[in-house]
C-alpha cells in the first residue's frame, strides 16, 4: 500500500506546480476560426493552434496599434505575460505562414471583457465594457433597478480539440 502511495505521490505534485493560469480578458470570440493556404487539401496540411488569447493580444498590439502597455491592461494582464503571449504568437503565425501551415484559433482560457446588464423595469439589456464603471440607470428608461446579467463574462475554457 505504501509503495503504491509513494509511486502515485510524484504524479499529484506534478498536477498542482506553480499557479493556475489567470484567465485573460478577451473583447470577442473571433468569427473565423480556421485559416489555410489555398489549394492544398486540409489532409495534406499540419496545424498550428493558436489559442484566443494570442490572438487577441496580436489584434491589439499589432492591428489597433496599441503599446504593450495599454494591451495588457485591456487583458487583465501584466506587460510580461502580454509580451509572452504576443510572441508566442507572432512565432506561430510566421511559421505556419513560412512552412504552409493551417492556422486554428481555438482553446485557452479566458472571459469575455464585456459585462451585461438589464433593467427589471423594463428589460432592456446592454453591454459595458471592463473598466468603465457601473452603469448608474438604464439608458432605455433610465430606472435605477438595474442588475448585472450572468450570461456574457462568464470563464470560458476549452482544450485543443476545440469546442467551447
Amino acid at each position: 500500500m505504501k509503495r503504491m502511495q509513494m509511486m502515485m505521490r510524484p504524479q499529484m505534485r506534478r498536477r498542482s506546480r506553480g499557479r493556475p493560469r489567470c484567465p485573460r480578458r478577451v473583447e470577442a470570440e473571433p468569427q473565423v476560426t480556421y485559416y489555410k493556404p489555398r489549394g492544398v487539401p486540409v489532409s495534406d496540411l499540419d496545424v498550428v493552434d493558436l489559442s484566443v488569447e494570442e490572438l487577441e493580444a496580436l489584434r491589439l498590439v499589432d492591428l489597433e496599434g496599441l503599446e504593450q502597455e495599454r494591451a495588457a491592461a485591456r487583458m487583465g494582464v501584466s506587460r510580461r505575460v502580454l509580451w509572452e503571449e504576443l510572441d508566442r504568437a507572432r512565432r506561430k503565425v510566421a511559421g505556419a505562414l513560412v512552412r504552409g501551415c493551417a492556422i486554428a484559433i481555438r482553446g485557452g482560457s479566458y472571459v469575455l471583457s464585456v459585462r451585461r446588464f438589464e433593467c427589471a423595469r423594463c428589460g432592456h439589456g446592454w453591454e459595458v465594457r471592463f473598466g468603465t464603471g457601473r452603469p448608474s440607470e438604464c439608458p432605455n428608461c433610465g430606472s435605477l433597478d438595474i442588475w448585472r446579467a450572468g450570461d456574457v463574462g462568464r470563464r470560458r475554457r476549452a482544450g485543443r480539440e476545440g469546442g467551447m
